[in-house]
């Protein structure tokens, strides 16, 4: 039988305790309420999806820390056939 690969775990933060807030900001704004979440794209690109609590405004960043434009995600989430 296969061994399933090992998962890992990232913390979660959050917004109310200030000691569980991972250092995240809003590129816009500057303000630390942000929710982050990592994911891989349908072509399975590993990518991070930042949106502020304050000014709405969302970003989405390659594992390599290079902002990707929205055009970009909605492409790399597009089923090829």
């Amino acid at each position: 039988m296969a061994r399933a690969a090992a998962t890992v775990h990232t913390p979660l933060g959050s917004l109310t305790q200030r000691n569980a807030r991972d250092g995240a900001c809003c590129r816009a704004c500057g303000s630390e309420r942000v929710t982050t979440i990592a994911m891989n794209l349908t072509d399975g690109s590993p990518v991070k999806l930042t949106s502020c609590h304050r000014c709405e405004h969302r970003t989405w960043q390659e594992q390599t820390g290079g902002v990707l434009p929205v055009a970009s995600v909605l492409d790399k989430t597009r089923k090829i056939r």
